[in-house]
């Protein structure tokens, strides 16, 4: 608690994916080391977890590498790990073990550090433990397993992601990085740029330079100017979730069926989706109800080398999910000609003249990148008003797309089309890198 009054903790807020400032490979002495660079929280729980709209999740777990637990490497990527309970009873699907099932559920990376006995550290002490974080794993799996004390352990299968560094703990030689490290390098600067706004942390990470995003103020919907006024839409009767029936009127609307499968993944694009909105009776966890609930992603905004700051995923993304809300401030066309800044704006297609600026009030979707072979689209949707001159943009995955792959879409200029305030052309190169590019952004 005295190292917390003096502010020697970092990474204190619960996070998913990989802490800023620590490396896979990096070696711990002491477990309160691992809560002092917010690896793991839990002093004494294997299992460590958030709470996310009164759901738990877990972010972390800690193999003591003793077998007596269960714990056991079925390969150097897969982790057997035993759930949390006493040895003297049956564990049940509660607390850690109920919160490694909800991150499996919901495709949460989960920290795994191993605790691990090194070689001869002198002539006397011939072993040394040392705690060594491994990276990201996935929970693929769980099952019930007798143990040798004749009681039920519940089992989870991790799976480490794909596309990070080796850490072959059993060998590793590097000194672990220190907390003063942490406290000096740029990395440790990393934190969650929605304030707590998100239900997941969005973190930011710069691996180049001590430089950090410019203030902005983070919101998590468009921001609607006081002149305009919401008109709420008609509501669905499908109390126990929709489906695609021609007596679900949202399900009419998307026509005839609905535009998500029970992943949450759309199924195509259209000119518009319509998800069911604040007068339908059916449940938050409707089939129906995607993009209105946020990301559920762990993002991260990281810096990159040629176009600034960029978005990627900690976690491999499904193709059609869900990835955040292109968030802001709603003008009309000729209140945003008068800004400063035009590099946040975003305007909407349907030509009655509206705009989003998202250069002071914006999210996460502010940070994405132009790229001219885009992994995401823009898709219009509508579920808390039927105005469609001013739909939600929300963007989705177009593919499936590797963990850390930076995150783009097709800013969709036209070019020798951008005027500036005197009626001349605007040019922009672009640096998205791409086989595919055109050299120009507009």
């Amino acid at each position: 608690m005295l190292l917390k009054k003096q502010q020697k903790w970092v990474n204190t807020k619960p996070c998913f994916g990989h802490v800023p400032g620590v490396e896979i490979g990096d070696q711990f002495r002491f477990r309160v080391e691992l809560a002092l660079v917010g690896l793991h929280h839990e002093q004494m729980a294997g299992i460590n977890h958030a709470t996310i709209e009164g759901k738990e999740y877990a972010n972390s777990v800690v193999d003591s590498g003793l077998r007596r637990y269960g714990n056991r490497a079925a390969s150097p990527d897969i982790l057997l790990y035993s759930g949390q309970g006493q040895t003297f009873e049956d564990q049940k699907l509660q607390r850690g073990n109920l919160a490694l099932k909800n991150s499996m559920d919901a495709k949460y990376p989960v920290r795994v550090i191993r605790k691990t006995i090194l070689g001869s550290v002198d002539a006397t002490t011939t072993t040394k433990k040392m705690y060594i974080y491994d990276g990201l794993y996935k929970v693929r799996k769980f099952w019930p397993e007798r143990s040798k004390s004749g009681k039920l352990s519940l089992m989870f299968e991790l799976v480490r992601l794909s596309r990070q560094p080796d850490c072959n703990h059993q060998s590793i030689t590097k000194p672990r990085r220190s907390l003063k490290y942490l406290e000096d390098n740029n990395a440790e600067t990393g934190y969650d740029v929605s304030g707590g706004k998100e239900k997941v942390p969005i973190m930011v990470v710069n691996e180049i330079s001590i430089e950090k995003p410019a203030n902005f103020t983070y919101i998590t919907k468009i921001m609607y100017p006081h002149w305009y006024q919401v008109s709420l839409p008609e509501g669905c009767d499908c109390v126990g979730g929709c489906s695609d029936s021609i007596r679900c009127p949202c399900a009419v609307k998307n026509g005839g069926e609905l535009p998500f499968n029970e992943e949450g993944s759309v199924v195509r694009a259209k000119k518009m989706v319509y998800e069911c909105g604040p007068n339908c009776k059916c449940p938050p966890s409707c089939q129906n109800r995607v993009s209105q609930h946020g990301p559920r992603l762990p993002l991260e905004i990281f810096r990159t080398k040629s176009t600034g700051w960029g978005v990627r995923s900690q976690v491999e993304i499904p193709s059609g999910s869900f990835i955040c809300e292109y968030a802001g401030e709603l003008l009309q066309d000729k209140e945003a000609d008068l800004r400063d800044n035009d590099e946040y704006l975003f305007d909407l297609d349907d030509g009655e003249g509206f705009t989003i600026d998202a250069a002071k009030y914006g999210n996460v979707g502010r940070f994405i990148n132009h790229s001219c072979s885009p992994n995401l689209y823009a898709q219009n949707v509508l579920y808390d008003h039927d105005d469609k001159r001013v739909p939600h943009v929300m963007l989705f995955a177009t593919k499936k797309i590797p963990a850390l792959k930076e995150l783009s879409y097709d800013y969709n200029y036209k070019l020798n089309r951008v005027l500036d305030a005197n009626g001349n052309i605007k040019m922009k190169k672009c640096f998205c890198g791409s086989r595919k590019c055109i050299g120009r952004l507009y």
